[in-house]
């Protein structure tokens, strides 16, 4: 892979100031503006876009890295209307081009419509809930997974543009218990490992 596409879902409000999604979102275009080879293009939800460039952004990919906070087990309200947005915008332009369905059979191949095939992409998300939550037996969210469970419906978004998962990395405890060289330290780790870099 040689084209980065860093999204900062990070949204500035409230409590929030956004700082955990801004830092790591940057050491996304820190570690792929040190190796040779790669390009990187960043956008940050929180400035001004344009749709129609943010398609381009999509389809000139070879990944896409999403960082976000998950609020009230969901994506901020700013990231989500990005998405909406720019994935409007994106119909027949290279995101996608239907639903997949025929008329002659519409119960089948519903999300297959997807224009971004050969792409991959990235999640992380930061908690204030401790990662326990999800592994423990009668904790919160029974078991699930961030994956499996709250983010499913984020996955499916992307399945249906075609892209292909890769690894996500979550950051629970942020609010209470953060530890930010840390979490920097386990996020370069995890892009190592996902993106087949060697140690010299």
């Amino acid at each position: 892979m040689k084209k980065i596409f860093v999204i900062n879902g990070g949204q500035v409000f409230g409590h929030s100031g956004g700082r955990f999604n801004k830092t790591i979102a940057e050491a996304s275009q820190a570690f792929f503006g040190d190796k040779e080879g790669y390009e990187v293009r960043y956008t940050d939800i929180n400035s001004k876009y344009v749709p129609e460039k943010e398609v381009e952004n999509f389809v000139w990919a070879d990944a896409v890295i999403y960082h976000t906070p998950v609020w009230w087990f969901g994506l901020p309200h700013e990231f989500k209307k990005y998405l909406d947005v720019v994935f409007t915008a994106g119909q027949g332009k290279g995101i996608y081009r239907s639903d997949g369905r025929k008329a002659e059979n519409p119960a089948i191949n519903y999300g297959t419509g997807g224009m971004l095939h050969g792409r991959k992409y990235l999640l992380t998300t930061s908690w204030n809930a401790p990662a326990t939550a999800f592994t423990l037996p009668g904790e919160f969210f029974q078991e699930k997974s961030v994956d499996e469970g709250v983010l499913f419906g984020f996955h499916r978004m992307n399945a249906f543009t075609g892209m292909t998962p890769l690894e996500s990395l979550h950051f629970h405890d942020v609010e209470k218990n953060a530890d930010i060289n840390k979490d920097l330290n386990r996020y370069h780790e995890h892009l190592e490992k996902v993106f087949n870099f060697q140690h010299a």
